[in-house]
């Protein structure tokens, strides 16, 4: 099926009496009860058994987990109760103290911070690429304690698209375990394991769900063993998701395809228009000609995203002056939703990041990210142009 039906008819199984509910049922339950010893500790043997307890498995999470591995055409998934727990969770399973990192350098600040306390805590050795060269990987690994690549789709916020076909392909080839942050693109613009990539991770409080209403995370995996691997890990860790969470993004999946259409048409028309003001130094938008992965964004991606940033000339002061002029779009963190968000990610976002680590990630001082609702393109653009004036 093609993506647009597949996000329609999310995974649901049917009654005992063979009837099948048209929204998946929420199921609320923290444990389940057995009236035998021996297939109470058989449920307990893996990840897709009979249900026991909350932290191991839910049947509304379950539902949720086969939905998205569908739509990111991978063999299993796991959800998580957040996106940075789903990253927190799959770097923890997959390394050991002295292993080596090759991670993209614009990743999300969060992601950064995860890996830099690895790196203190426990000797995981982080090394820095631009994504733009597969050469750059390939003279990382020549550390025999090369683990993992990671990578993002869209980076956040400045819309780079990294070499994934070519990356992803020399991480194969070198045996190292690739993952790719899929939150700002989503399986409707993107499908990294058709390209290659071993764990795809979602922040589902993002575009998945759509509304603002959930926390939530995913990893789906192209290998389901490597999805068994890992189960334990996060059962210990103990960051599921949250059966209420999961069916709220079950309900949101089904518009997935439509709501990216209309975050991709928005942000377009605003990019183009931001590009034209004397107040605009730089905008960053895959799909705006002159951007750095304009080239790279068409051939890997289907759209350019919701999430678009800018440069204004008056620095840092101009970019906060921006967010509080701002009438329709509302000052907010995260992104994703219907309804249009703007931050100065130099003082939220990316806080953790110190000047250097910023100019690194090509974010500037005056940079304002803009996460594109749904709404109408010309009531967007009227306050846009009012806070800029």
């Amino acid at each position: 099926m093609e993506l647009n039906t597949r996000a329609v008819h999310v995974v649901n199984e049917p009654f005992p009496d063979g009837s099948r509910p048209l929204s998946v049922p929420l199921v609320q339950s923290s444990a389940f009860a057995f009236d035998s010893a021996a297939d109470l500790a058989e449920a307990m043997a893996g990840p897709d058994g009979r249900y026991v307890y909350g932290r191991r498995g839910n049947p509304t999470v379950r539902a949720l987990e086969q939905t998205l591995a569908g739509l990111e055409g991978g063999e299993g998934a796991l959800a998580f109760a957040s996106g940075m727990g789903a990253i927190s969770g799959v770097l923890l399973a997959l390394l050991r103290p002295g292993d080596r990192v090759v991670a993209q350098r614009c990743l999300y600040g969060g992601t950064h911070a995860v890996l830099a306390d690895l790196a203190e805590r426990y000797g995981i050795e982080v090394v820095r690429i631009s994504g733009d060269d597969p050469a750059e990987l390939e003279a990382a690994a020549v550390h025999p304690a090369t683990r993992l690549l990671v990578l993002e789709t869209i980076a956040n916020p400045t819309g780079h698209v990294p070499d994934l076909p070519g990356l992803l392909a020399a991480a194969r080839a070198l045996g190292v375990t690739s993952l790719v942050d899929n939150s700002l693109a989503s399986p409707v613009l993107c499908r990294p394991l058709a390209l290659g990539a071993d764990v795809v991770v979602h922040s589902t409080t993002k575009y998945l769900s759509g509304h603002s209403d959930v926390l939530g995370g995913a990893a789906v995996f192209a290998d389901d063993g490597l999805r068994r691997r890992i189960w334990p890990r996060t059962v210990e860790l103990g960051a599921c998701a949250d059966p209420f969470a999961a069916w709220l993004t079950l309900r949101g999946i089904p518009t997935l395809p439509l709501r990216m259409r209309a975050h991709c048409a928005n942000a377009e028309v605003l990019a183009e228009r931001l590009a034209a003001r004397r107040e605009v130094t730089a905008v960053h938008y895959p799909r705006l000609p002159g951007h750095p992965s304009y080239a790279r964004a068409r051939t890997v991606l289907s759209g350019g995203g919701g999430l678009l940033s800018f440069e204004l000339a008056g620095g840092r002061e101009a970019g906060r002056d921006f967010i509080e002029r701002v009438r329709l779009a509302r000052l907010a963190l995260s992104l994703g939703g219907v309804e249009t968000l703007v931050t100065h990610p130099a003082s939220t976002s990316h806080r953790e990041l110190d000047e250097g680590d910023l100019a690194a990630a090509g974010i500037g001082a005056g940079l304002v990210r803009m996460s594109v609702g749904i709404e109408d393109a010309e009531d967007l653009w009227a306050d846009v142009e009012q806070a800029l004036a």
